[in-house]
């Protein structure tokens, strides 16, 4: 459900605001800053990906206030007068939206770093101001909207941004090839948001990053109608054929074997095949099924990807750290004690009596050899590679794994380390879910909208917020302006109107128009850059 009532996009007491602003100001002054990682979901983050604002200003700014104003002026005011005198309990006054409509524009300039800025905690990304006197009250009156609008966008970014820095990472140490490393994060987080719209703002955020992998295709179309992407001319964002449970299921009387067979010979025959490979016995498919495909995999043209869907995704496709003693039987009397030591040194699995044995929770579980060695080194086993040019062992190409279920950014790096440590380079690919791009809020990073100047009585005034009993939410005083010092973002507040109209923040929209225009290409570039 798509509501366009630009002038309605606010918190109701919002409309009280343009009579309650002292009578002599007028020029309202803001900015859009996140403040703090106190709350991050990415560990020890201190800076946040500016993503999202040309967006904001395309749909709301130029597409729903132009439906404002290209509307006759009685029909343009006259549901908002409806909607708001039965909220508030009296027949508003429309007269400043009447006003507007007169003028025939947005009076406001906003200024904004360069979309793909990973911007530090306490920099604010965007400042607001009205150019026309009488119309004070726009600038903060777009203030719900704006961060409505922004926080999510770059919040995704911001957390894909985290994916594909802890990927690089590893590809580097691991000598797993760069190319490979956009495909590695893939965005499944679609039928978890809160609605389709966010799916596609979030899933925009994850492409912004650099990140490629993608089912949601309303992302890539937000890409197009908003930032200039073109799918016929660059790759936005990709997917592969792939299986789900229900499909699996429908081959229940053949079984997986021919299931694999006719997909790989009927229906894909090259590219990529993801098949999700749990529906009934992950390891008997590893360990059976697999070794009497191999010839079929090896000769197909393209890489047959394997993809467990339950289980814990760590031990999964890096299997158990074991407690290197042979066999805990040679050194103790019973598997008690042996248990006990094996959970005092921190291994998850070890050997008694000739049996694998782990834990779960607090249970005892048998186990086998291939999850002892997990689905990566069981391919390798089954498949072969080669050695990167750092000494890891590589995947053949025509294998591969995914795991697209609850993959966090603690979980990521777990698994890529533990790859690393059984000497695999990071050759996996980890689905992104709405856990990690909807489990956050506006506080997640502090993002918040703040006036800091006004003019009154034809004289600059500088204003602020700081409350004593939350000293975390001092604003910023006075113009604002953001440079760069010692290869850092740096903001100098309280500057004079001279030195404001300087520094890193660039006009990108001015009364009514988008003046600065970017692209998703460029917002990729810009971040690539910087991490």
């Amino acid at each position: 459900m798509t509501i366009t009532a630009a002038s309605m996009q606010k918190d109701v007491y919002k409309e009280f605001h343009s009579r309650a602003y002292h009578p002599d100001v007028s020029q309202v002054y803001a900015n859009f800053t996140s403040r703090s990682g106190k709350l991050s979901n990415v560990e020890n983050n201190n800076k946040v990906a500016f993503v999202g604002l040309q967006y904001f200003i395309k749909s709301y700014l130029e597409q729903e206030w132009g439906a404002f104003f290209s509307a006759d002026k009685a029909s343009a005011v006259g549901e908002h007068k409806r909607i708001l005198s039965a909220m508030l309990g009296y027949v508003v006054d429309v007269k400043y939206l009447e006003d507007l409509h007169d003028l025939g524009y947005l009076p406001l300039r906003i200024k904004a770093l360069p979309e793909g800025t990973l911007v530090p905690y306490l920099v604010p990304s965007i400042t607001i101001v009205n150019t026309k006197e009488g119309f004070q009250w726009l600038t903060n009156m777009i203030e719900t909207v704006l961060s409505c609008e922004n926080w999510p966008i770059q919040t995704s970014a911001t957390t894909s941004v985290a994916y594909l820095k802890v990927f690089k990472e590893f590809a580097l140490k691991t000598g797993l090839p760069l190319e490979f490393v956009p495909f590695q994060g893939h965005d499944f987080s679609f039928r978890g948001m809160f609605g389709k719209h966010a799916a596609a703002m979030s899933g925009f955020g994850h492409l912004a990053s650099g990140l490629v992998g993608t089912d949601t295709i309303t992302a890539v179309l937000f890409a197009e109608k908003y930032y200039g992407a073109n799918v016929d001319k660059e790759l936005v964002g990709c997917s592969v054929d792939a299986t789900e449970h229900s499909v699996t299921c429908s081959w229940i009387m053949e079984g997986e074997i021919e299931f694999f067979k006719y997909l790989m010979k009927e229906q894909s025959p090259t590219g990529v095949l993801s098949v999700v490979s749990d529906t009934w016995d992950f390891w008997t498919l590893v360990t059976d099924y697999l070794p009497q495909l191999k010839n079929e995999i090896m000769a197909r043209d393209g890489t047959l990807v394997i993809r467990p869907d339950s289980g814990d995704p760590v031990k999964i496709l890096t299997g158990y750290k074991v407690s290197p003693v042979a066999d805990h039987a040679a050194l103790f009397e019973t598997q008690q004690e042996a248990e006990q030591q094996v959970i005092q040194q921190g291994y998850e699995a070890y050997c008694f009596n000739g049996q694998y044995f782990g834990f779960e929770g607090e249970r005892t579980i048998t186990l086998m050899a291939c999850e002892i060695k997990g689905l990566i080194e069981c391919l390798w086993d089954i498949f072969g590679g080669t050695m990167t040019d750092k000494g890891f062992k590589l995947l053949d190409e025509h294998i591969g794994a995914i795991y697209g279920d609850a993959i966090t950014l603690v979980r990521q790096r777990e698994i890529l380390q533990r790859l690393l440590d059984k000497g695999f380079a990071s050759k996996v690919v980890l689905g992104i879910g709405s856990y990690s791009y909807q489990y956050v809020t506006r506080d997640t990073h502090g993002s918040a909208v703040k006036a800091t100047s006004v003019v009154k009585n034809g004289e600059r005034v500088a204003i602020f917020k700081d409350p004593k009993t939350d000293s975390k939410k001092k604003s910023a005083k006075g113009l604002l302006k953001v440079e760069r010092v010692d290869g850092e973002l740096v903001l100098f507040d309280d500057v004079t109107q001279a030195e404001e109209a300087t520094g890193l923040l660039e006009v990108v929209f001015e009364d009514g128009k988008l003046i600065k225009e970017v692209s998703l290409a460029t917002i990729r570039a810009t971040i690539d850059h910087q991490i």
